[in-house]
């Protein structure tokens, strides 16, 4: 078993202060745009998915890592705030789609703009961090 050096143990300590200072940050952005943490995160799970894919309640669920009915309740609470639509499935009534209404849209674009600006301004310290754990010979 390969003994972890110290230069490794940094690296994973800065890592894991790096993800949880965005995390941190991304949670007072959402707030800050009149949103629960986890109702932004829903928000861009529904906008990020790829062309051609469905927003399933499971398909949510399981991005956001929670159960299905607290997706349902997340989704239940955007679509009382007109950010959400519901819609069943064509082929299948069984099955829900959630799509973002255009005042959802708004929301999550300027969260996301805020987010992506401070990732640009201080993603080199994540990278740096990451990295110090790829290297395969690390310095010590």
């Amino acid at each position: 078993m390969k003994r972890i050096s110290a230069v490794e143990y940094r690296a994973m300590a800065e890592l894991r202060y790096r993800l949880r200072l965005f995390l941190r940050e991304g949670d007072a952005a959402a707030r800050s745009a009149g949103l629960e943490p986890q109702q932004y995160l829903m928000l861009l799970a529904i906008r990020g998915l790829p062309n051609g894919n469905s927003a399933k309640i499971r398909f949510l669920a399981d991005s956001l890592l929670v159960k299905h009915h607290s997706a349902v309740e997340l989704v239940d609470r955007l679509e009382m705030r007109g950010l959400v639509r519901r819609t069943r499935g064509r082929e299948d009534r069984r099955q829900v789609m959630i799509s973002l209404l255009p005042k959802g849209q708004r929301v999550l674009e300027r969260v996301v703009q805020q987010r992506i600006s401070e990732v640009r301004a201080g993603g080199n310290q994540l990278i740096r961090a990451i990295d110090a754990l790829l290297r395969k010979k690390p310095r010590r």
